[in-house]
């Protein structure tokens, strides 16, 4: 997101705290001036190609950093096929920074593809890049298949109905035709009627005239608004293509209890209507199709926006004969499905403004087709070819796997001979291949052409865009493409399966006798949950395979058995399950043998168990070899695959004691709900027992009293509870004490548990921080006058102050409105209101103002009177005679 200023315009130097509008899709941000780049060490790196084993061919690179010069050499001198983009350490991990490396160190170096461990033979090496090849070349063609045979799809808003949503290609709501075509009326009569039907028994006398009344209650339409069943002559759609438009929908129930309001409000969704140049939303008028943004580019989203009849960017042309919708403000542009997506069943395909593709062939997701009867805008309205040749384009397979021996009309690419006379035109996927290779030119549409790539004279392009395949053997045609997925997905896990099986040591020798062990992997601290077959021969398969399969965030370095047992290496897991099946099989054993204790066979047996247990279990194994092992017990242990719990460093959590935790918890859960549900209908009876007290309006009773104080006493009445309302509220004060004790307990067991579930899931991306924001202003200044500044503490908030206000002196003192001063961090709330000081004591506005005022006058006086006026001198005070006769004044006259 960036901020733009209310002209719309991108704000590029904003300063934070801004008012202003947030802007999605914004350019990258500015890196600050003022910081200097981060300064790097040179160093010195032995470099090798991807798998190579001979060290002596490692070459001498200094390098400051990573960058792109620098891979570039790496490329010219280890002679690379392509430019080198992954650099690897011995170990296999991927290197980021130069940090992590030492002088001299050596570094493999990859051209995108992933590590391969120099220590395998040539063999074994070229086996993984064959199938990681393949794996790439199959997924294409799972993607094309996903494709190309595009079901009827129909223009939905994905969200609610506002401006701005976003749209989509969806299936149809409604399972019939029918149930689209008729008018809303006859919806009603027909649900209103079909609810009677069925709800007769349901329903009483009243309701059912309600429903009688709805159903033949007819809206009034005028001519101009009652809609044709007839299809428009000019639409070239087939019949038959539009009757089983909606049949693979899943019909709508015979008989309904009341109007599928839901199915109505959702059809609403896909309701629009093109009248003049615009695409209106038939349930909400106001809105219509458009585009955002003063700069058109193909792949910008169309939304709806509010209807403007002067704006060019929501009005669209419809050409009848390529069934496209051009946009009026841009031709270049038109209504288009994106496919660059994977398709989701949820969501659909988003549809966004494309640039136009005249070809015949290719463009199958431009093409529209308007039915005005059912109000419905139908994507992908092309031929089968056309949709096949669009789903090869996206999926980057080549066309003339698809097509075979045909010359069509398809957007590609061509490159002349160094003689100029011989002109190589290839498919949009292998154009893309080689782009880097030839110089390749854009084709101009109405030329048909077979891609290079299905001649068996072309042999450079024998491949196409895959990696392995051959493309004249690979037929993807409508009728052979699942079969032909089929056949290479078997094709690969068989192969996957005969890697697996082969064992090959440190040292490079392959072991082609190996046994291969099934293993069930679960991740550590999820339980019984989610867990994945793995078939491995070695241990580094093993962890291997567990990190892809398990989804880890970083490489598996740990596995653990049930009972918490270190597993590091297949022999040892195997003798584990050994001694867990020896030890299942003597508890099993009957009762009466194992609870034998006079006998002497007991003690032996059990004697026998514990040596053979210590000696088949040695910790200090670490090889995969599994040949001194009885065949027999091998192969029942093998038979059955060995759960196991796979971590990257974090300790083990068992299982069961998660199982039982979690178990506990639903009973306590449980229980709360219990005391919830008791306690509402104890306080629901208090209040029925308090209205029957207060509706009876029962008067009191008046007692005679000995006491002279109250000689009558009222008793009883409508206002003094009842001794069962005064049971029962002590029942319910005692159970709400109850219910606060359970839940504090449930609080300190999830605040003991907590830290250590979330100590190694969490991290500083979740860390909320504990800044306060607060309005300034200055000490003797308005209010209004202030701004915002932020802080972790009181020092920072000082700081913040002082450049937030643009001090001349730095800020020392914080005090409220009311003067009086802040000293602790906790006294501060957010957005308080807060004054700034730079060492004086606090002042209010009119303080100031008197202060200036002095200031005024003594500089006045200097400047009138010069400078001799102000000089004051105090002399001592003398003390003046009383004026006030004293006492012995009054008593000397006379009377």
């Amino acid at each position: 997101m960036w901020p733009v200023l209310p002209s719309g315009q991108l704000n590029e130097e904003f300063d934070w705290p801004i008012k202003g509008l947030l802007l999605p899709n914004s350019p990258p941000m500015k890196k600050p001036i003022h910081k200097a780049p981060e300064q790097y060490v040179p160093v010195r790196l032995r470099v090798l190609r991807n798998g190579d084993k001979n060290k002596a061919r490692a070459h001498i690179v200094i390098s400051p950093d990573i960058s792109p010069g620098q891979k570039m050499q790496c490329t010219e001198i280890l002679n690379l096929p392509s430019a080198a983009r992954r650099l690897f350490n011995e170990k296999g991990k991927e290197v980021f920074t130069l940090k992590e490396l030492q002088r001299d160190e050596l570094v493999y170096v990859s051209c995108g593809e992933r590590w391969i461990n120099p220590d395998l033979s040539i063999a074994q090496q070229k086996k993984q890049i064959f199938l990681r090849n393949l794996a790439s070349d199959i997924s294409k063609i799972q993607t094309f298949c996903s494709m190309h045979k595009i079901e009827a799809l129909v223009l939905e808003v994905q969200s609610d109905i506002v401006s701005g949503a976003k749209l989509a290609v969806r299936k149809p709501i409604f399972g019939k035709e029918k149930q689209i075509i008729e008018p809303e009326e006859k919806q009603m009569q027909k649900n209103a009627l079909t609810s009677e039907n069925a709800s007769s028994e349901i329903l009483d006398s009243h309701a059912r005239a309600h429903l009688r009344m709805k159903a033949c209650h007819t809206l009034l339409r005028y001519a101009w608004q009652e809609s044709s069943h007839n299809f428009d002559e000019n639409d070239s759609l087939p019949k038959k293509m539009e009757d089983g438009l909606f049949e693979n929908m899943e019909p709508e129930k015979k008989y309904s209890h009341s109007p599928k309001q839901s199915k109505l409000q959702k059809l609403c969704h896909q309701q629009f209507e093109y009248r003049d140049g615009q695409i209106i939303s038939y349930a909400v008028p106001h809105l219509v199709l458009g585009v955002r943004g003063p700069n058109l580019r193909s792949g910008v989203e169309v939304v709806l926006v509010e209807k403007k009849a002067d704006d060019c960017h929501q009005c669209w042309m419809h050409k009848e004969d390529s069934r496209t919708f051009h946009l009026v403000s841009n031709p270049d542009l038109v209504l288009a499905v994106s496919m660059t997506k994977a398709r989701d069943e949820v969501c659909g395909y988003p549809v966004i403004a494309q640039k136009y593709k005249p070809h015949n062939n290719g463009a199958s997701n431009q093409k529209w087709n308007y039915m005005k009867s059912t109000k419905a805008f139908m994507a992908f309205q092309s031929t089968s070819l056309d949709k096949e040749i669009t789903a090869a384009n996206y999926a980057g397979v080549c066309t003339s796997s698809v097509i075979r021996e045909e010359n069509i009309d398809q957007p590609g690419y061509y490159y002349l001979s160094p003689s100029g006379k011989k002109k190589t035109m290839l498919c949009l996927a292998c154009g893309r291949s080689v782009r880097a290779e030839k110089g390749l030119k854009q084709l101009l549409p109405g030329l048909p052409f077979l891609c290079a790539s299905a001649s068996k004279t072309q042999k450079p392009f024998s491949h196409g865009p895959f990696k392995v395949m051959d493309v004249a053997t690979t037929d993807l045609s409508s009728r052979e493409a699942e079969n032909t997925l089929s056949y290479y997905e078997e094709h690969l896990l068989s192969l996957r399966m005969k890697t697996c099986t082969q064992v090959v040591s440190h040292c490079g020798m392959a072991v082609t006798n190996q046994k291969a062990v099934k293993i069930i992997a679960y991740k550590n601290g999820d339980g019984y949950r989610n867990g994945k077959l793995i078939v491995a021969g070695t241990f580094p398969m093993l962890l291997t395979e567990c990190t892809e399969q398990l989804g880890l965030a970083r490489a598996a370095s740990k596995i653990y058995t049930k009972d918490g047992t270190t597993i590091s290496s297949l022999r040892n897991l195997v003798l584990w399950a050994l001694d867990e099946s020896r030890i299942q099989r003597d508890s099993e054993e009957p009762k009466e043998e194992a609870d034998t204790v006079g006998t002497e066979e007991t003690p032996v047996k059990r004697n026998s168990r514990m040596k053979v247990k210590t000696k088949s279990s040695p910790k200090s194994v670490t090889s995969d070899s599994l040949d001194d092992i009885d065949t027999s017990l091998l192969t029942r242990i093998l038979r059955n695959p060995i759960a196991i719990w796979v971590s990257c460093g974090e300790p083990f959590l068992s299982p069961n004691a998660l199982k039982k935790a979690e178990k506990i918890e639903r009973q306590n859960w449980l229980k709360k709900d219990k005391i919830l549900a008791d306690l509402d209908v104890m306080k629901h009876k208090m209040r029925q027992l308090k209205g029957r007290r207060v509706a009876a309006c029962q008067p009191a009773t008046m007692v005679p009293n000995k006491s002279p104080v109250q000689l009558v006493v009222v008793e009883g009445g409508w206002t003094e509870q009842t001794q069962e309302e005064i049971k029962l509220m002590d029942l319910i004060r005692h159970t709400e004490a109850h219910l606060s004790e359970v839940q504090e307990l449930q609080s300190k067991r999830n605040s003991l548990i907590a830290p250590k579930c979330t100590a190694f899931k969490q991290s500083n991306l979740y860390k909320q921080p504990n800044a306060k924001r607060v309005w300034i202003y200055l000490n003797g200044g308005r209010l209004e006058d202030g701004t915002y500044a932020w802080g972790k503490t009181i020092s920072e908030l000082l700081n913040d102050c002082s450049s937030r206000l643009k001090l001349a002196h730095p800020a020392r003192a914080l005090y409220t409105p009311d003067g009086e001063p802040v000293h602790s961090w906790d006294d501060i709330e957010r957005d308080m209101v807060i004054c700034v000081s730079t060492g004086h004591s606090f002042r209010t506005q009119q303080e100031l103002k008197q202060l200036v005022e002095i200031r005024a006058n003594y500089a006045r006086i200097c400047r009138q009177q010069g400078p001799q006026a102000t000089d004051i001198v105090l002399s001592p005070s003398i003390k003046l005679p009383s004026l006030v006769p004293s006492h012995t004044e009054f008593l000397a006259e006379p009377s």
